[in-house]
């Protein structure tokens, strides 16, 4: 019987205890709630004035709420838009970098080639004069080809290189014989003496090795800053799934709902989020990084030994070297020729009074440092290498740096200093499970943010395959090795930013 009289009384005093609670909840305000949601610019039609019970919730505690299904649905996508402009707003840094540094060592590049060739049409033009004049498509053949290797032509730079030599030699036998008439055939022949007899010397061999590895190591590395620039853009538009976009809501706006507009989430809480959401773009750093190495260990090369302009300041010069020693060499290389493809027949011209020997025979400066490239890089190759070095040094470990970058914002979070007067995932406390580390396999028990770590994420994949083609080729322009990639003009469905994904390479390590 005591029981029996008890457990009214104590179900009386609990229930007045509620009503008390209850009351004292439901009389909260969500005025601040309102400013709040208005600012971000959306209508207050059926915004509570206050509390109401909470039931209808999907993402955000279910308690006394300012918030109805509608706002709830309407923050829920608010989410995901801030969540895409502060990855905007955090790699924006990188993609201007890789933009910025592509575009002024290409124009640099462009400008260094104009240059070359300019200077070197100059000084034949004053040199040679009309002899000059007459041949100089062969060496403007030997600029187009080379700006088109640069520009991702299919250019074999040897072969180009060597058709130049062979091509300037039956050009030069000719003028060196000119009381000689020359079919196709014989000059045919007379090209195929080019290796036995070395009528330009050691020119051509140094200049040929010189020249292909510097625009190797040029070509490739801006490409890589190219491959750098696409896949830091493509990474930075992430798609939100499903669950990521509830643990924003919840991160982000559920404060809202709880009347606690004001209250910024605690930055272990925005950790565990960030890394869930961004599982996969953490997976591209291990390429990333391996890629930025390949990228400076190239940059070193391009300051040194395979520099570009080192290579191509001098080249008007070593031409000519080459041409001196054709005609120096000439009366051997000739009888040479005349014994092993037989003797031509007389032309019926007389040689020019002016010997063709003191038109050979003369000699000129190269182009001075005031004409190197200025207006995209400065006045040096050193100098916008150095800057490209420190910027991609920067960029390393950026993808699994990412959530650090958008949660230690003073707009995102509470701060490390405020632990417990920020917002926990459910009211104002301390944030209490720990930090989770970086990349997908990582998230299995993302208190966060369920994340499925059986599925990655096939668009990324795609980037870290990207990177991997194009550290490989790195490695190979590194040792002064080609890859034959397709055209870049042209695409096919197996082609990644334009680069064939398998590989061949001429002596290269694969």
């Amino acid at each position: 019987p005591y029981r029996i009289h008890i457990l009214p009384t104590l179900l009386c005093a609990l229930s007045a205890l509620c009503v008390s609670v209850g009351a004292e909840l439901k009389a909260r305000s969500c005025g601040d709630v309102r400013q709040a949601y208005t600012s971000k610019g959306f209508s207050l039609v059926n915004v509570p004035h206050q509390e109401i019970s909470g039931e209808h919730l999907r993402i955000c505690p279910q308690g006394y709420t300012c918030c109805t299904s509608e706002m709830e649905e309407k923050l829920n996508q608010q989410s995901k838009l801030e969540f895409e402009n502060l990855l905007d707003e955090t790699s924006h840094s990188l993609r201007t970098t890789f933009v910025s540094r592509h575009k002024k060592f290409d124009e640099f590049f462009l400008e260094l080639l104009e240059n070359t060739e300019k200077s070197l049409n100059d000084m034949f033009v004053r040199t040679y004069g009309k002899l000059y004049m007459q041949n100089a498509d062969v060496f403007q053949d030997l600029f187009a080809e080379l700006k088109r290797y640069y520009t991702g032509g299919n250019v074999n730079l040897e072969e180009t290189l060597n058709d130049f030599w062979v091509q300037l030699l039956e050009r030069m036998f000719k003028l060196l014989n000119s009381q000689y008439h020359f079919s196709d055939d014989y000059l045919e022949c007379v090209s195929k003496y080019t290796d036995q007899l070395k009528p330009f010397g050691d020119v051509p061999r140094k200049l040929k090795a010189q020249v292909t590895r510097a625009f190797i190591a040029a070509r490739t590395f801006v490409q890589g800053l190219m491959v750098g620039r696409e896949v830091a853009n493509r990474v930075s538009k992430v798609s939100v799934t499903p669950a990521c976009a509830r643990a924003l809501t919840k991160l982000l706006y559920c404060p809202y709902c709880r009347a606690l507009p004001s209250l910024k989430p605690c930055v272990n809480y925005c950790l565990n989020v960030m890394k869930g959401c961004l599982a996969n773009q953490a997976d591209l750093d291990p390429e990333w990084n391996l890629f930025i190495d390949a990228m400076l260990q190239v940059a070193e090369k391009l300051e040194g030994p395979f520099s570009i302009e080192s290579v191509m300041e001098p080249i008007d010069v070593k031409i000519s070297e080459a041409i001196m020693n054709m005609q120096d060499n000439s009366v051997q290389v000739s009888s040479k020729v005349f014994q092993g493809c037989g003797q031509p027949k007389p032309s019926g011209m007389v040689r020019s009074a002016r010997g063709i020997s003191d038109v050979f025979n003369a000699r000129f400066r190269p182009y001075s440092p005031e004409e190197q490239p200025t207006t995209a890089a400065g006045s040096s190759l050193d100098r916008l290498v150095v800057d490209i070095k420190e910027k991609l040094k920067q960029s390393k470990k950026f993808w699994s740096t990412l959530p650090d970058g958008i949660c230690k914002q003073d707009k995102v979070t509470a701060g490390e200093a405020n632990e417990e007067q920020c917002w926990n995932g459910h009211s104002q406390g301390r944030y209490f499970p720990e930090v989770l580390k970086d990349g997908l396999t990582n998230q299995l028990n993302n208190p966060e943010v369920e994340v499925d770590i059986t599925r990655p994420d096939t668009f990324i994949r795609q980037q870290i395959m990207a990177l991997r083609v194009m550290t490989n080729k790195l490695k190979n322009a590194y040792n002064g090795n080609d890859i034959f990639f397709q055209d870049s003009s042209k695409s096919s469905p197996q082609s990644v930013f334009g680069f064939q994904v398998t590989l061949s390479s001429k002596g290269a390590a694969s």
